[in-house]
């Protein structure tokens, strides 16, 4: 039986400074990688926008070091049979930890204290009187007892939850599809709510981790704010666009919360002294960015050398072992009737026995590999992308 040919040399872009922890992931003498690399098979990237960026035909993947994809373009490379891979739960420890201290500025009215105490002058009593008598404009409330509202029990909003009620906190948590996964994750004492309406209700503290799609756009909208206790604070550390910023500033000019903290500032924020926004710290430290980059490596890497799909955005999770002594056919196509069959007719056609199979499906996209054992023809891939509904194929 004829061994598979040795693998040509993989060529990955990155059009952002990427963590070297993700980067040493990749064999040096299997791949090259770096910013100016031309025809690549895959491009690598953190924040870079790709909307307006012209992504060659000889990319089969791109993967995004970090846990939203609104930077790239899903639906056109969806159309070509591109899967776009991101890192879910890398970053979700240094997004709880800021939540965290989020929840804590806001509460102890830290951040005009910050500013009050940047102003003191004078010798050691004049600095102590002044400290003493304006202290008092500044007195916050305690967190264990409060209630905080999670919207969206992913993996971050899980850890914000477990750890809200490790501070003593009651959680009240929403997810209609909440995973098995972060089921199991999620503490007992956490309570579920039925609608986004009982947490807004309900909570004194309102945190939203949801990814921002097309029916999460202005999720938390005047109508939902209006429901908030009238001294709640709002977190937005999962993306802008989930938060009206009018409803939420004309919330804060009535009296109607108590404050917005978010991670993401804007010219209508900025200097509002009832905001605190952050400039999207959410996952910069260095153990989120080497996470972000090491999940996001080692599914681009998988994908080049045996045409395996984990945490894609666009297509379903597809694994399947290599099997000694045959070759690996991956192909995206279309979830229609009868397409596994034409292929495999093919593929028989042309004297090929199938070893293994496997087809996965996500919405109206399909994942299926061959594993076959005999010599494979060139032409085979033609064939295979001739069938309608085929978007792309090729052969490892």
């Amino acid at each position: 039986m004829p061994d598979a040919p040795k693998p040509a040399m993989h060529r990955i872009k990155t059009l952002n400074a990427i963590s070297s922890h993700g980067l040493n992931r990749f064999p040096k003498d299997e791949y090259e990688i770096g910013s100016d690399v031309e025809d690549a098979d895959a491009w690598l990237v953190r924040s870079a926008d790709l909307h307006q960026q012209t992504i060659p035909d000889s990319v089969l993947a791109v993967a995004r070091a970090g846990a939203g994809t609104n930077n790239i373009p899903v639906t056109d490379l969806s159309a070509r049979g591109v899967p776009v891979f991101y890192t879910p739960g890398a970053n979700a420890n240094a997004v709880k930890e800021l939540v965290l201290a989020g929840m804590l500025l806001s509460a102890r009215n830290i951040v005009p204290a910050l500013s009050f105490e940047h102003g003191l002058s004078g010798d050691n009593n004049g600095m102590s009187n002044a400290v003493e008598s304006g202290k008092k404009q500044f007195v916050g409330f305690e967190l264990p007892g409060r209630t905080l509202g999670v919207v969206g029990l992913g993996a971050i909003g899980v850890e914000v939850a477990n750890a809200a009620q490790a501070l003593g906190m009651k959680v009240l948590g929403f997810d209609p599809a909440i995973s098995i996964r972060h089921a199991w994750q999620l503490s007992s004492k956490v309570d579920r709510a039925s609608t986004i309406e009982e947490v807004l209700k309900k909570a004194d503290m309102v945190t939203v981790h949801v990814p921002l799609i097309e029916s999460t756009k202005n999720l938390v909208s005047a109508d939902r704010i209006a429901l908030m206790k009238n001294r709640a604070v709002l977190l937005n550390f999962a993306r802008a666009g989930i938060v009206n910023e009018e409803a939420v500033l004309a919330a804060l000019e009535a009296g109607e919360i108590r404050g917005y903290v978010c991670d993401f500032p804007s010219p209508a924020l900025h200097g509002h002294p009832k905001v605190i926004a952050l400039p999207h710290l959410g996952a910069s430290t260095i153990e989120a960015e080497a996470n972000c980059a090491v999940m996001a490596a080692d599914a681009l890497r998988d994908f080049l050398e045996n045409g395996n799909i984990t945490n894609s955005v666009n297509f379903p999770e597809a694994v399947l072992d290599r099997g000694e002594g045959t070759r690996r056919i991956a192909v995206a196509n279309r979830n229609v009737p009868n397409m596994v069959a034409e292929m495999s007719t093919l593929v028989g056609d042309t004297g090929l026995n199938i070893a293994n199979l496997l087809n996965k499906s996500r919405g109206d996209l399909a994942w299926t590999m061959f594993d076959v054992t005999g010599e494979v023809p060139d032409v085979l891939r033609e064939r295979i992308l001739s069938i309608t509904g085929v978007l792309s194929a090729r052969l490892i």
